[in-house]
């Protein structure tokens, strides 16, 4: 009779309850097991409202719009990014101010009053939890995500996004590389993006697509492509989930 060593069994334990998980894991993901788009706009642009939001509409998709209050759109527009959320699009923090880290490479543009490098992290959580309270104003929803300007995550003295994670339910750019990529497209094809959707290997259940300016503005991508992009997620609804990244947050099987 074989006898098994006990590190065999236990290997064998391990494998199956990893696998038991897995099933468990891939039985409780929403929509079928559909990879989830989650296509998003930062810095509250006029393109935005003028070019990618009728075009949203016309899919039928929802969209994530990740507003800076100090922009000239936002304040002179309130009104339609206030019944844009009303639509079921979301507004997402990105912050007060936008601060980045202009010791990084090509961030010139970056102003000195506005340096992320020189900012301390409690600054940076009373300034999203102000954007927090204003945006909960325009749209009356408490529940919010955030996407870190330039993607930057460190202030002077560490990591502000650590220090307000329990305010949000997600925070882009944030998420296990092992479930999600991110994407943001500047002067490229809708064939390059649907590429890059399409390369993921197979345990990647959330693919972020964040834009800025459509058509216009800066780190654009043409309205054509914008418009082929939307074109090819409508005609493949089969194997792709499109919707705001809230309400993604909010579907996905939490650990």
């Amino acid at each position: 009779m074989q006898i098994f060593s006990y590190s065999t069994l236990l290997a064998v334990l391990l494998i199956f309850t990893s696998l038991s998980n897995h099933v468990k894991a891939e039985k409780s993901w929403p929509n079928n097991d559909k990879v989830a788009i989650s296509i998003s706009y930062d810095d509250a642009l006029p393109s935005q409202l003028d070019n990618a939001l009728p075009a949203l509409n016309k899919h039928n998709f929802k969209a994530s719009f990740y507003v800076v209050p100090l922009s000239e759109t936002f304040k002179n527009r309130l009104s339609e990014w206030a019944q844009l959320a009303k639509t079921g699009h979301e507004l997402g923090n990105h912050t007060l101010f936008h601060a980045c880290k202009k010791s990084k490479p090509n961030r010139n543009w970056v102003p000195s009053h506005n340096n992320l490098d020189d900012r301390r992290v409690l600054s940076m959580v009373d300034e999203i939890t102000v954007a927090n309270t204003l945006l909960m104003a325009v749209d009356g929803q408490s529940i919010r995500t955030l996407t870190p300007p330039c993607g930057d995550k460190s202030a002077k003295d560490g990591d502000y996004i650590e220090a307000v994670k329990d305010q949000f339910i997600g925070i882009k750019g944030s998420e296990d590389p092992n479930f999600a990529r991110l994407i943001a497209p500047n002067n490229i094809s809708a064939q390059q993006i649907i590429t890059y959707i399409e390369k993921q290997p197979k345990n990647i259940k959330l693919i972020n697509v964040l834009f800025h300016g459509i058509g216009g503005d800066h780190l654009a991508i043409t309205t054509a492509e914008h418009s082929k992009l939307l074109d090819y997620l409508q005609a493949n609804k089969d194997k792709y989930w499109v919707d705001t990244y809230r309400n993604i947050m909010l579907a996905i099987p939490k650990n």
